[in-house]
C-alpha cells in the first residue's frame, strides 16, 4: 500500500525541488551577463530601457528585453513596470566590479559543464575514480581563478601577508617562494608583482592552468616568476623556500599526506607555509547552518573529489574534507610543530599559518 501524501507538503517539497531548477537558468542567465559585459553596463546607468541597453551594447533589443525581464523576476534587478530596469549599488558590487568589490560573484557563473564531463562524472560513481583538474579542461582554471580573484587582488598583498609573522619583510627584502596548485597564477603573479626582489615559483600539474600563468607572466612582464608543469610532490627535496602557499588545493590533491610532507622538506627551517582552505568543521550538523553547504557538496562532486579520486588510492577529501582539526593533524603529523588559525573576514575560507 503506497503512502498517503500531504498535498500541502507535496507541494512544498515540489517548490523546493522547481526552485534548483531555477536556480540553474538563472545561473546560465549570470553566466551570459557576465559574458557579455551587461552587469557593467548597468552600473551607474540609473533605470534603462532595453533599446538604451542595446544603443549602448551593440546587442539586440529584443533579446536583451528577454534577459532584462528574467534579471527582475530573480530579484537581481530592480523593475516596477517590465520596461525600464535598474542595477542597483548593492548589485554592482556583486555582479560588476570584479576589481574593486571582495563582493563580486559572476566569475563563479562560468559556462555550464560540458556534457562529455557530466558523463565521465556519473561513470565515476560506478567506477570511484574521478576527473583530474587537468581532465576538466581550461574552464575549470577559469572558473577557480574568477571565483577567488577578488580576494587575491584585494586582500593577500595589503592585509593578509602582513598578518603573518615576518613574512612581509623578507619578502620586501628578498625570499624564495613556491605556490604549490598555482592554478592561473593571480597570487603568485600578485606577489612577483608587489615584491620584485623575491623569486616565485608556480608549481600545477594542469597544463591548461599553467598556459593561463604563464599568460599572466607575459602580459605583466615579470621576470621573478618561474612556472612549472607539476604537483607538490615535485618540490625539492633540501630546504628551498622562505615561503611557501597552498591555497584551497590541499583538499583537492590524490595524495595530499605526500604533498605536505613535500613541503615540509622544501621549507627552510625558519620559512612560513600559509594554507588556504574552505570554512568548515568535522561536524555535518553545524556544517548545515551554511546556506551554501549543497553548493559546496555540487563544487565537490563535480571538482574537488572528483580531483581528489581522479588516481585509484586517492584521499578523496573533498571541498569540505580539510577542515582545521583535519588540517593541524596533517601537518603535525609530518613534522610541523606551530599551526594557527587565521579568520581574515572571508566568507569561504580559513587561513593556517604552518611553520616548523
Amino acid at each position: 500500500m503506497s503512502a498517503t501524501i500531504d498535498p500541502d507538503e507535496l507541494k512544498r517539497y515540489s517548490f523546493n525541488v522547481w526552485g534548483f531548477k531555477q536556480g540553474e537558468m538563472v545561473s546560465l542567465m549570470i553566466h551570459i551577463g557576465d559574458r557579455l559585459g551587461l552587469y557593467q553596463a548597468l552600473a551607474d546607468a540609473g533605470p534603462v530601457t532595453a533599446g538604451e541597453l542595446a544603443a549602448k551594447t551593440g546587442l539586440k533589443e529584443r533579446w536583451l528585453l528577454e534577459w532584462l525581464r528574467g534579471q527582475a523576476a530573480a530579484r537581481l534587478l530592480d523593475s516596477s513596470d517590465g520596461d525600464r530596469f535598474e542595477l542597483s549599488p548593492v548589485g554592482a558590487a556583486v555582479l560588476a566590479d570584479e576589481e574593486g568589490s571582495l563582493a563580486f560573484a559572476a566569475g563563479a557563473f562560468s559556462s555550464p559543464i560540458p556534457p562529455e564531463t557530466t558523463d565521465k562524472l556519473v561513470d565515476a560513481f560506478r567506477t570511484g575514480i574521478g576527473l583530474s583538474y587537468e581532465e576538466l579542461g581550461p574552464n575549470a582554471a577559469h572558473r577557480t581563478e574568477r571565483m577567488l580573484g577578488p580576494w587575491v587582488r584585494q586582500a593577500l598583498v595589503p592585509q593578509i601577508l602582513p598578518a603573518l609573522d615576518g613574512v612581509a619583510e623578507k619578502l620586501t627584502q628578498g625570499a624564495v617562494v613556491a605556490d604549490v596548485g598555482c592554478g592561473g597564477g593571480l597570487a603568485i603573479a600578485a606577489m612577483a608583482e608587489a615584491y620584485p626582489n623575491s623569486e616565485f615559483h608556480g608549481y600545477d600539474p594542469s597544463n591548461h592552468a599553467i598556459d593561463r600563468c604563464r599568460e599572466k607572466v607575459a602580459e605583466q612582464g615579470l621576470k621573478n616568476l618561474t612556472t612549472f608543469v607539476a604537483g607538490g610532490e615535485a618540490l625539492p627535496s633540501e630546504a628551498t623556500y622562505d615561503f611557501l602557499i597552498t591555497f584551497d588545493c590541499i583538499h583537492d590533491m590524490t595524495h595530499p599526506a605526500e604533498v605536505i610532507a613535500a613541503i615540509r622538506r622544501a621549507l627552510k627551517p625558519d620559512g612560513t607555509w600559509l594554507i588556504k582552505d574552505i570554512r568548515s568543521t568535522p561536524d555535518f550538523k553545524q556544517n548545515m547552518r551554511n546556506p551554501m553547504l549543497a553548493m559546496f557538496y555540487g563544487f565537490s562532486v563535480s571538482a574537488c573529489m572528483s580531483s581528489a579520486l581522479s588516481e585509484p588510492d586517492g584521499a578523496g577529501l573533498g571541498t569540505l574534507g580539510f577542515n582545521p582539526a583535519v588540517a593541524e593533524d596533517m601537518v603535525r603529523e609530518a613534522g610541523f610543530t606551530r599551526f594557527r588559525m587565521h579568520d581574515f573576514d572571508d566568507p569561504s575560507n580559513l587561513y593556517y599559518e604552518v611553520r616548523v
